[in-house]
């Protein structure tokens, strides 16, 4: 799955910056994220980076956006140009 920033997002800032695929971006109100770019840091790392710096914890499972960890490797691959390494 990918992730997504629910409403209770305070605008810091801090998540933006540690997405290594650039899915976050500043939406019209909150941060919003790309379910076609979130990976869950699957290929980066062991856990999703704004989740981990995320101040209020707004950031959880998009069940709209339902993938499989081999649906996030390959998305990487595709994002990236790079083969999946188990990190």
């Amino acid at each position: 799955m990918s992730l997504k920033i629910t409403d209770e997002c305070i605008n810091c800032d801090v998540c933006e910056p540690e997405c290594p695929n650039e899915a976050i971006y500043q939406g019209e109100e909150i941060y919003e994220i790309d379910p076609n770019k979130c990976t869950e840091c699957v290929g980066h790392y062991e856990e999703p980076q704004c989740q981990l710096v995320c101040p209020v914890d707004c950031i959880p499972l998009d069940e709209n956006n339902a993938e499989s960890k081999e649906q996030l490797m390959v998305k990487y691959e595709k994002l990236t140009g790079l083969p999946y390494v188990e990190v």
